[in-house]
């Protein structure tokens, strides 16, 4: 049990270490070669917030462990908006610009939706992960392409930090970041698959938990830190971006691999909380453009949505614990 959890622990900290390293050696391959802040900003750094979700369902879907993965993917859209935005509200109210993040809402909604069709049999088969892979590719360009042409989210863009680093370095930088990846995150698959079964409870909710929460630090970390620079719509688009890699990318990974029979707890337990809490989100951005804090266009998260949102995230793992 010692030897499983110290792999966890070590898995998770060499997996959120060599993630930002490999995202500042990527980000400063596409400077180097002319790309512009906020196609990196809104591609590679977006993107690789979600690697260590993406490397551990690829190692727990050749590990055998398919369940892990989806329930990483839900587990961390959940922790997402709960844990991850809920802290970065209480720590600083955001003022979002809506038309910045409205059609990204509606694609994540109805994203949602599509997910949940799959799901409903209670399996997901390598047909339906190559269609969600399919609609990432739409998503993500129509995404990009709006997001490209909007002139406050390209200013706050512009104002990240990125990392220079000479071409050598950042190869090297990024070489090293992938290669610590991979190896953590077989680290981490090992701890959690031997943790479940020493323990007794289901690959399934070990995703959902410990894995979820672990792979959603890089999330936290770029969501407090943007906010608390003012970077409000990069706050926000961080966790809506995440979500929707989550779904169409980390969840079809097993599927496209294997056939996965899903328990039904994850359809009729799981994913409703993950639908809930991406409605309260969609719902406390329309109400918060009608607050008297929010200026004309623009919606107000304050601090009694990000309890809300904690709250809502508490009350889930509540309701995991009595299910065990």
């Amino acid at each position: 049990m010692l030897i499983a959890a110290a792999a966890i622990i070590a898995g998770f900290a060499i997996l959120i270490w060599s993630a930002d390293m490999f995202i500042i050696g990527a980000a400063a391959i596409a400077r180097n070669m002319g790309m512009s802040p906020i196609i990196i900003g809104m591609t590679i750094v977006s993107i690789g917030t979600s690697a260590p979700e993406v490397l551990v369902s690829l190692t727990a879907a050749f590990s055998g462990a398919g369940e892990l993965a989806i329930g990483n993917a839900i587990g961390s859209n959940i922790a997402n908006i709960g844990l991850v935005l809920g802290i970065t509200v209480m720590i600083t109210p955001l003022l979002v610009l809506q038309r910045s993040i409205k059609r990204e809402l509606l694609i994540l909604l109805g994203v949602t939706a599509l997910a949940g069709l799959m799901l409903a049999d209670n399996s997901l088969s390598a047909l339906e992960g190559w269609l969600l892979i399919g609609v990432l590719v739409v998503a993500m360009a129509y995404i990009l392409r709006d997001q490209t042409s909007d002139s406050t989210l390209k200013l706050e863009t512009e104002e990240e930090p990125l990392t220079e680093l000479p071409v050598g370095r950042a190869w090297l930088t990024f070489g090293a970041g992938l290669l610590l990846l991979i190896g953590s995150s077989h680290l981490l698959v090992w701890g959690a698959v031997a943790t479940a079964q020493l323990l007794g409870v289901s690959e399934l909710v070990i995703g959902l938990t410990v894995i979820a929460i672990g792979t959603s630090l890089p999330e936290l970390a770029a969501t407090v830190a943007s906010a608390r620079r003012g970077h409000t719509e990069i706050a926000i688009g961080n966790i809506i971006g995440s979500n929707l890699f989550n779904l169409l990318a980390v969840m079809a990974i097993p599927g496209i691999v294997s056939t996965q029979a899903l328990a039904p707890e994850v359809f009729n337990r799981d994913y409703p909380a993950m639908t809930l809490l991406t409605i309260l989100l969609a719902t406390a951005v329309y109400v918060g453009g009608k607050r008297k804090a929010a200026p004309p266009g623009y919606a107000y998260l304050g601090r009694t949505v990000g309890v809300l949102f904690a709250t809502f995230y508490a009350l889930y793992y509540y309701l995991l614990y009595t299910s065990l």
